[in-house]
């Protein structure tokens, strides 16, 4: 059953028109959800069949459906299905255009609102640039000393690539360095990192994924829920990730992306934020 009406969510006109947007509902459609799979989708996250009676006041199109979801649920349980689609959507587009890119913040915001965080994801690039981290050190970021040297070859490679004018190079190689230490910093806390909510699951089974089968945005968003990287970071890292996916020219060539100094300055400054934020997880 759902939640009563007096726990209806807190949306405001202007999140859901965001909302709707972001999730295409103005077709009648939810993402690329079949009826099947929608209902599972809702089901397995908040336990809820969105496809009976109380759901369908406003219409039985999945659209219409979700807008009663949402009128009757609380907060926590939208926040927690909206989270839910937000990284279904990241895993199903992994290079968003700016306009995706935008809508895709505003629900995010919109899911840190409702669940009560502090939005605290609103550093501009400019103001991110300036941040100082101090000295970083790769070995403070992971215990696996069969890769840090590795890592640490790349990141040295990363930042000759950034001095000497190639950006492109600078953005996959800091891509391949934050992967390798969110799946060692996962790897390294099991329990932690499989009991997230937004740990991902084997759609056959149910199961969580084996970490080596996590894609860095998997790895990005449970990273932030476990507290190992913080929001800012969190939402820098995926800009990393979307630029890191770039690697294959045929998706480069489709968004016209051509990287700059600026770009690879990002993600440079995205990478030691991470260091050190996990850095100070493991100390």
């Amino acid at each position: 059953m759902g939640g009563e009406s007096a726990n209806m969510s807190s949306l405001k006109a202007i999140e859901k028109t965001q909302l709707e947007k972001f999730l295409g509902m103005e077709s009648g459609y939810v993402l690329d959800f079949t009826n099947r799979t929608f209902q599972d989708f809702v089901r397995d996250v908040a336990g809820i069949d969105i496809y009976s009676d109380e759901y369908a006041v406003n219409g039985d199109s999945k659209a219409k459906r979700f807008r009663a979801f949402w009128e009757r649920e609380s907060d926590t349980t939208v926040a927690k299905v909206l989270s839910e689609f937000l990284n279904y959507w990241r895993l199903q587009t992994p290079n968003p255009t700016p306009e995706e890119r935008v809508l895709s913040e505003h629900c995010h915001q919109i899911i840190q609102r409702l669940s009560g965080q502090t939005i605290a994801s609103t550093v501009s690039e400019e103001s991110f640039l300036k941040m100082g981290w101090g000295d970083i050190s790769l070995k403070d970021a992971t215990t696996d000393h069969t890769l840090l040297p590795i890592l640490e070859s790349r990141f040295e490679e990363a930042k000759h690539c950034l001095e000497h004018k190639a950006p492109l190079a600078t953005i996959f190689l800091c891509g391949s360095i934050l992967e390798g230490l969110l799946l060692g910093t996962a790897s390294d806390n099991p329990a932690v990192f499989n009991s997230a909510n937004s740990s991902p699951k084997d759609s056959s089974t149910g199961k969580v994924k084996k970490f080596p089968d996590w894609r860095l945005a998997e790895l990005i968003e449970v990273a932030c829920e476990v507290k190992f990287l913080t929001l800012d970071v969190k939402k820098f890292s995926h800009a990393l990730r979307d630029f890191r996916n770039y690697i294959h020219p045929h998706a480069q060539r489709v968004s016209e992306f051509n990287p700059d100094k600026h770009t690879a300055e990002i993600c440079m400054q995205v990478l030691k934020a991470a260091v050190a934020c996990l850095s100070k997880k493991k100390k």
